[in-house]
């Protein structure tokens, strides 16, 4: 009786520090090798170098994170030339030019509206974490407002209608843009952030239950 007891014990410690080791080592483990796979994607502007000029050209051991320097440099020297008055001259030309081609305007002004959305911090109503009917109804999916649709779809639907952004799991970056009368969209009072972690999760990771406060959240920008 007294060896099953030691030999429960014994077994007890190793599981409980086996998961503990786990539960450190495997989102560190996984981190590392992310920003090692970004790093080394980055170092691929160097390719841009002419190879007779490139560090590994002449020296003896290779540069990680040379890529990330370069971009640097190239990001900043082309905010600089945009920025004064023949820059500016040149940008507004590209653009004009870029608006007269069929499919790529549109896709040239989606992508930089959402980088320029991105950088200033988004709009306030992207922090606001809903729930929808999709993709039938019963069943519930996590969104996102973006904002109060406007002209021609507001007047056609003759309600107050949302812009609700549906992301995807595991990859949020992908999703569905849904238009919903706001008497459909259920708010939610977790943060955006335990959201997230919810979504990527598939549901492994639940928040916390929050209290809510002065009842549902107002959409009225």
């Amino acid at each position: 009786m007294g060896l099953k007891k030691i030999l429960q014990e014994v077994k007890d410690v190793l599981k409980t520090n086996l998961i503990a080791g786990l539960l450190f080592l495997t989102p560190l483990a996984a981190t590392f090798y992310f920003l090692k796979f970004v790093i080394s994607w980055l170092d691929k502007v160097t390719n841009i170098i002419p190879p007779a000029y490139r560090p590994d050209s002449f020296l003896p051991f290779p540069l990680p994170g040379l890529g990330i320097i370069i971009l640097f440099i190239i990001l900043f020297m082309t905010g600089i030339l945009v920025r004064n008055y023949l820059g500016k001259k040149l940008v507004g030309l590209w653009e004009y030019i870029i608006s007269k081609i069929p499919f790529i305007n549109k896709f040239y002004t989606a992508v930089k509206q959402l980088v320029e959305t991105i950088i200033s911090g988004g709009n306030k109503d992207f922090k606001r974490v809903v729930l929808v009917e999709f993709p039938r109804s019963g069943v519930y999916s996590l969104g996102y407002v973006t904002g109060v649709a406007v002209g021609e779809i507001q007047d056609k639907t003759q309600k107050k209608v949302l812009n609700i952004y549906v992301p995807t799991t595991p990859n949020p970056t992908s999703g569905y843009y849904l238009i919903m009368p706001e008497e459909d969209v259920i708010p939610l009072d977790m943060s955006v952030e335990d959201s997230f972690k919810l979504l990527i999760s598939g549901g492994i990771i639940n928040p916390d239950d929050v209290c809510k406060k002065g009842g549902q959240n107002d959409f009225n920008s």
